[in-house]
């Protein structure tokens, strides 16, 4: 790009960049508002989370894994509510010296994450921010009604599942500042564990399995042991065999090296994973399910009373809690 060439105005930008990323409703973003009628017999389910750079990215990162990061948070709040998508709404805050090549990029990524996850743009704004990159999504799915499964379900007694793997992003995180346990990977186990950092992994597929499985239900964003005192509220606690917390080989591998990594592997966030909570005897089922769909599910404890942090039994028979087990931006 010629950088003496004036920038497109907010409407240029938003025909030449966003408009073709618009789904049905949004009429070509032409207009102030779009229309998003859920499905007969379904309600909309909406969420909103937003990224900002320097406190959930680096600013160098690849402008398409900023994208992906961007909706994928979201869908994975959707995911976790048994939810299907429809739609999203995009705010991008722009730094001063943000380019052209950025924002091309950029909506590549978000194009490529959008129809992956059938859940096109549907309007938004686009500003300047004064400071940071700022990206911030409202997402729509849509349950059948009554069907949405809340964090808030979780009775004692009820079995503690988690997909795929636990860890992998926080690592991939701490791998960047190249700590002496990196020396223990190789290529393979580095690049799986920065891909899980920058790039999350909405299990949209578990969806169904969820409404029909789970009595409390949230993705990992946070850490898995706060995100897990969130669900479990007052007057609930858990214990948690630490040892069946699923693991990849790279974080294994890594943990091995340095065993004091349990601490950001139960705490870090940037998981993504779903968690949530089903009676004893639907266990059986939730299980063969998710393993059906080739994203594993995985029981690791149990929901027991008391006003106490979850305890986590390491497998040399100790105990540890997470007093601030989750991320926290306050």
């Amino acid at each position: 790009m010629d950088r003496g060439a004036p920038r497109p105005s907010e409407d240029g930008l938003i025909a030449r960049y966003f408009a073709p990323l618009a789904g049905p409703g949004a009429d070509g973003m032409r207009d102030d508002a779009a229309t998003l009628t859920p499905s007969p017999g379904c309600d909309l389910v909406v969420t909103a989370d937003a990224i900002v750079a320097g406190v959930h990215y680096f600013p160098g990162d690849p402008p398409a894994s900023i994208a992906r990061k961007a909706l994928g948070v979201n869908l994975s709040d959707i995911a976790a509510k048994g939810a299907v998508p429809r739609g999203f709404l995009l705010t991008l805050a722009l730094p001063d010296d943000w380019t052209e090549e950025w924002l091309a990029a950029f909506t590549e990524g978000l194009g490529g994450a959008s129809r992956a996850a059938g859940c096109p743009l549907l309007g938004g704004d686009t500003v300047r921010s004064a400071g940071p990159a700022l990206i911030g999504v409202t997402a729509f799915g849509e349950v059948p009604t009554g069907g949405i499964v809340r964090r808030t379900g979780a009775r004692v007694g009820h079995r503690l599942c988690v997909s795929g793997t636990v860890g992998d992003g926080a690592l991939g995180l701490i791998l960047r500042r190249d700590p002496a346990w990196a020396a223990a990977l190789d290529d393979a186990s580095r690049d799986h564990l920065a891909d899980r950092y920058l790039h999350p992994r909405p299990r949209l597929s578990l969806a169904p399995l969820l409404r029909r499985h789970a009595r409390a239900s949230m993705d990992v964003s946070d850490g898995l042991a706060g995100d897990l005192a969130k669900m479990l509220g007052d007057g609930r606690s858990a214990v948690i065999d630490a040892g069946t917390v699923p693991l990849s080989a790279a974080a294994r591998t890594a943990l091995a090296s340095d065993p004091s990594l349990i601490d950001p592997i139960l705490t870090g966030g940037d998981d993504y994973e779903i968690l949530c909570a089903v009676p004893p005897d639907a266990l059986d089922a939730l299980l063969a399910d998710c393993a059906a769909t080739g994203i594993p599910m995985t029981a690791i404890g149990t929901v027991t009373a008391g006003d106490h942090p979850p305890d986590f039994v390491l497998p040399d028979g100790t105990r540890r809690t997470f007093a601030a087990g989750s991320f926290s931006h306050f």
